[in-house]
């Protein structure tokens, strides 16, 4: 045989033998077919064999793929208008079922849009606009994820993540809400305000009763104060007037003349026989 000829052979025997292997990354599925029938789809990474011409060979991603979905509007349960924004994360659990149902991206992006519209529609439909923007959000996507990965396992398919990235307000639909929450937030700072009042009321009325208590009690210390100061003055008078009953009378006498004429230009009209002179009458000489 004629050199020509061997390289003929050699260029075919490479051929067949290129045609005859696959090899799977260890980041994808492969699918084998035999005449566009799957025949295989459970392949380890690595080099394996196949038929040629009989036998061809598909791949899809392992990874997980993300798609965004940009802003849709959904009715509350108000039936106000949310204009929604969200992504998926899904990645495939079942290469054959995955290929039978929907065959690839392009079409199982579209399924799931359409079965998470469903869910947000459902889950929107239940609530109100406060309830979707604040306190239930963590429930609702919750519930959303849970539904999802139920209608996708029958696709071959697993939804990892579920999130509303943005919730936004039509033109027609933002003024009521704001004015919603305006009302609301006057409402809570009504009630504040009466809470603050009536708890102001209370400080005062028991500041008010603490005053009295301490001014009553004040009163009485000072009047028990003044009584025994009274009742020891009296004993002192008593026990001077009994030592000597004469000079006390003197010393009172002159502490009486110094209280009336304490002051300039005092005038006191009195009989000049009266006792209150008696001690100046005394003082006079013969």
């Amino acid at each position: 045989m004629k050199a020509g000829g061997w390289i003929i052979i050699a260029v075919a025997a490479v051929l067949l033998v290129l045609n005859s292997v696959f090899v799977v990354d260890e980041r994808e599925f492969a699918v084998r077919f035999r005449f566009g029938e799957i025949v295989d789809a459970d392949y380890e990474s690595g080099l394996h064999v196949k038929l040629p011409v009989v036998n061809n060979i598909e791949f899809f991603p392992k990874q997980i793929l993300t798609f965004n979905n940009p802003q849709e509007p959904f009715l509350t349960a108000e039936k106000k208008n949310l204009l929604v924004d969200f992504f998926v994360k899904w990645k495939i659990s079942d290469v054959a079922e995955y290929y039978t149902t929907l065959g690839n991206e392009t079409r199982a992006q579209q399924r799931l849009l359409e079965i998470i519209k469903d869910d947000i529609r459902a889950e929107f439909a239940k609530r109100t606009v406060p309830e979707v923007v604040s306190a239930e959000r963590r429930e609702l996507m919750s519930e959303m994820l849970n539904n999802a990965r139920r209608a996708a396992a029958e696709l071959g398919i697993d939804v990892v993540d579920v999130r509303v990235k943005r919730i936004e307000f039509r033109d027609e639909v933002s003024e009521s809400v704001f004015q919603r929450m305006r009302q609301e937030r006057a409402r809570v700072a009504s009630e504040l305000r009466a809470e603050g009042a009536e708890t102001a009321e209370q400080i005062r009325a028991d500041a008010d009763r603490q005053s009295t208590v301490i001014l009553a009690e004040a009163y009485r210390d000072a009047e028990i104060l003044r009584g025994e100061g009274d009742a020891g003055a009296a004993e002192i008078y008593a026990n001077a007037y009994s030592r000597d009953p004469e000079f006390y009378s003197f010393y009172r006498s002159i502490d009486a003349y110094r209280n009336a004429f304490g002051g300039e230009g005092d005038m006191l009209v009195l009989d000049s026989e009266s006792d209150f002179f008696r001690y100046l009458k005394q003082s006079e000489p013969n």
